[in-house]
């Protein structure tokens, strides 16, 4: 039997059509002539009720190209599942929407700089390290303030690796990484929960 090796696709984000065929959600290789037929086979035609995610399980892969070619042996590699998400009439937030976003993060990262800061008394703390260094005592060392305040704006830039659009390297930084394992805990949830081909497959 001719082996067909396959590596589907962790999750990918597709727009509303009508069908999802193999190479949307694979790769393939092990074979030349029947490849392209292999690779426009449709695997899913997607529906009203199918919402936005749909989970296309290895099995049901393997039974459709066994039925259609019998004399050749699937191999799946890497995971054994694709989790798709379908992007119906995704709209642009507003200006006005946005602004707000901003203008809630703004103060809320604010109040917990503040609160931080008072929790552990830094005023208190540049006071005395200014009578330290000088022997005097000040209310408001702005020498020690003013450059601690800048620092920590650009100590916030470099950890976060962003600046904007704009990117100082290539390494993803913590809120990258946060969300990609949040994405991963829903791909995978999704999987266990609401396998909906599996689960019509299974109906008819």
């Amino acid at each position: 039997m001719t082996p067909i090796y396959i590596r589907l696709k962790q999750s990918i984000r597709i727009p509303a059509q009508d069908m999802i065929r193999l190479k949307d959600i694979a790769r393939i290789t092990g074979l030349k002539r029947e490849k392209p037929l292999i690779e426009n086979m449709i695997v899913h035609r997607i529906k009203q009720e199918d919402r936005n995610v749909i989970v296309i399980d290895s099995f049901t892969i393997i039974n459709q190209i066994i039925s259609r070619f019998p004399d050749y042996q699937v191999e799946i590699l890497g995971p054994n599942y694709c989790v798709v998400h379908i992007e119906r009439n995704k709209k642009k937030p507003t200006l006005l929407i946005v602004a707000g976003i901003w203008l809630l993060l703004f103060i809320g990262a604010a109040m917990a700089i503040m609160n931080f800061h008072y929790d552990v008394s830094m005023e208190m703390v540049q006071q005395k390290l200014h009578f330290m260094l000088t022997g005097e005592e000040v209310e408001h060392p702005l020498w020690i303030q003013i450059p601690y305040s800048i620092g920590l704006g650009l100590g916030m830039i470099l950890f976060f690796n962003h600046w904007f659009h704009k990117k100082f390297n290539e390494e993803p930084n913590p809120m990258e990484i946060e969300v990609f394992k949040y994405q991963e805990d829903l791909d995978h949830y999704a999987a266990i929960h609401d396998n909906k081909v599996e689960k019509m497959d299974e109906d008819h």
